[in-house]
């Protein structure tokens, strides 16, 4: 009788901290949903508003949408912007491809070297590339000699902007495919050797079909960077108007807000249609090897290795010919009369165009993007997948953590400037802070980043959280002891990711920025526009040696905290 009123007791201690660790697991689902409804939905929501409004914010209807279907050069942006946008995915995408089939599926010699050139532009803002080929091919370009062997008499318009903006989204297909390269099942191209089946019929019947839902991906994610992206038409873009510009036109040029949003949610519409065509891609993928297969090793083929080779060392060479172009543009007394090696450029950034505060800004930003935004974004995956409670808001909860990335920054960055400026908006204090730059940027790569999250979470059973329960252990202290140090690398990936991308980033923050919170992206823009061309590759330059920097670092760190807290990796590698 005393024992079971001993074990009643213990019972009854501990509901109170059981009733509070369920409270704390809603919560912190109450609180991603709230969150991502305050910092995405809601400002998207404000675009929807303010499009059906006048100038004077009283109820307008479609005329706002009536009134930009009229204007006269309407046909010709949109025109100009899915002709960016397709001329990219055409070339990008091949050369991927090619890139990632010589890396995944050929025998060809230092593919850590080229593997490692081609990620270069991610370290990059897209204006850099803009940079280069004004200074390669611009009308005092070092090669612009090379236009007429194509019949072009400019690089300004659409090819500068389809050249600069291959060199910029080409790593994030390359990425892309060689996932969609990595896994094969040998024992088709056995059979088909068996059959005596030639080499280019294997790649059109088993190869090609094998990585069609990751050239799909591929063709989406570069068509979508294209569609939304700023900063290259801006530099290279010359008379090409296209609708990021236009949308800038119409918010900082005329501080017309209601037309800016009708041309926000126009520019949604080609990226919402990329995005539900990938999703669909991807919910009709299968897995390509079963129990049975047996993984997919290439064999060495002289001729195949050697075209391959060819290739790879081409793309790697106009890699580093734009990226080397910007950083001896950037050192370059003045370009082309005067070579001698300066530093001029440099200290007249910093010394007279206030690149100083810029820089530091940059820095700030990228360093709370960093661990602000790794921490919101591992806690929201871990509150998803691995509490229980709140069950109805989860699908709303998932589906608001991937719209970000059917988002093109410059339509985030205007739902931020009508809900946050809002004077009703108890809110509105942020507006013009860093703080909105950081929270602007996290939202904007809160999908990339939240999916890793996800991948890395699925790896754990859930039985960590079962036994933890069962012996009474508080779900904060499995999460920090077992959790955390398991995901480690995942944690790391996610904190490098937002700090590249917020160093490089310029279509969300470039309607957000104040004087003393401008950045080093948008100080870029600005150098160009005044002709700086010298000090703007100094800064672009200055941006790419950071973020090689940081990421080395990084690197470094994981390394060491993968020895101090993982043996058991080791361990699992040596048994």
């Amino acid at each position: 009788m005393n024992s079971a009123a001993a074990a009643s007791g213990r019972s009854a201690r501990f509901e109170p901290r059981l009733w509070l660790e369920a409270l704390a697991a809603r919560g912190g689902i109450v609180l991603l949903a709230s969150s991502l409804a305050v910092f995405l939905t809601v400002p998207l929501a404000a675009i929807l508003v303010r499009a059906l409004q006048g100038r004077d914010g009283g109820f307008a209807g479609f005329a706002n949408f009536i009134q930009y279907a009229r204007t006269p050069g309407l046909a010709d942006t949109l025109f100009n912007t899915l002709a960016f946008a397709g001329l990219t995915t055409l070339v990008t995408v091949p050369l991927a491809f090619v890139f990632a089939y010589a890396m995944q599926r050929s025998c060809i010699p230092a593919k850590a070297l080229w593997r490692g050139i081609a990620l270069i532009p991610i370290l990059a803002p897209s204006l850099l590339a803009a940079l280069s080929f004004l200074y390669l091919f611009g009308n005092q370009g070092w090669l612009r000699f090379m236009l007429g062997w194509f019949g072009l008499k400019e690089i300004y318009g659409l090819p500068g902007m389809v050249l600069s903006m291959t060199f910029a989204s080409f790593p994030h297909a390359l990425m892309i495919l060689m996932a969609a390269l990595a896994l094969a099942d040998a024992r088709l191209y056995e059979a088909a050797d068996a059959l005596g089946t030639s080499a280019a019929r294997k790649f059109f019947t088993i190869t090609l079909p094998g990585a069609k839902y990751g050239l799909v991906s591929a063709a989406m994610v570069v068509f979508t960077m294209a569609v939304s992206e700023f900063g290259v038409p801006k530099v290279i873009g010359g008379n090409t108007n296209v609708l990021a510009i236009e949308v800038y036109k119409q918010v900082v040029g005329q501080q017309n807000f209601s037309l800016g949003a009708v041309v926000s949610i126009v520019l949604l519409v080609p990226a919402l249609v990329a995005f539900l065509i990938d999703r669909a891609m991807q919910g009709r993928q299968r897995a390509m090897l079963s129990a049975r297969a047996v993984p997919y090793s290439p064999r060495p083929a002289a001729w195949r290795d050697r075209l391959l080779l060819a290739a790879v060392v081409l793309m790697s060479a106009a890699m580093l010919l734009v990226m080397g172009m910007a950083v001896f543009g950037s050192f370059v007394s003045f370009w082309p009369y005067n070579l001698a090696p300066t530093l001029r450029h440099y200290v007249y950034g910093f010394a007279e165009a206030g690149v100083d505060l810029a820089y530091r800004n940059s820095l700030l930003m990228a360093a709370w993007c960093a661990i602000a935004g790794t921490a919101v974004t591992f806690a929201g995956a871990y509150w998803l997948e691995k509490t229980r409670g709140a069950d109805a808001l989860r699908p709303a909860v998932r589906l608001q953590a991937l719209v970000p990335m059917a988002v093109p920054g410059l339509v985030l960055g205007i739902g931020y400037i009508l809900f946050f400026n809002h004077p009703d908006n108890p809110l509105g204090f942020l507006y013009g802070t860093m703080a909105i730059l950081v929270i602007s940027t996290i939202v904007h790569f809160y999908s990339s980043s939240h999916l890793t999250a996800v991948t890395a979470l699925k790896q754990l059973d859930g039985e960590f959280e079962a036994v933890s329960a069962s012996l009474k252990v508080p779900f904060y202290r499995t999460f920090w002891r077992v959790t955390v140090p398991v995901c480690l690398p995942a944690v790391l990936d996610i904190a490098r990711y937002y700090f590249v991308n917020a160093m490089t980033t310029i279509s969300c923050v470039v309607f957000l920025y104040s004087p003393r919170t401008i950045v080093a992206s948008v100080s870029i823009l600005h150098m160009d526009e005044a002709g700086a061309l010298g000090a703007a590759a100094a800064l672009a330059t200055l941006i790419v040696a950071t973020s090689a920097a940081v990421t080395g670092l990084f690197f470094l760190l994981e390394g060491w905290l993968v020895r101090r807290t993982q043996a058991w990796r080791r361990a699992a590698r040596t048994t």
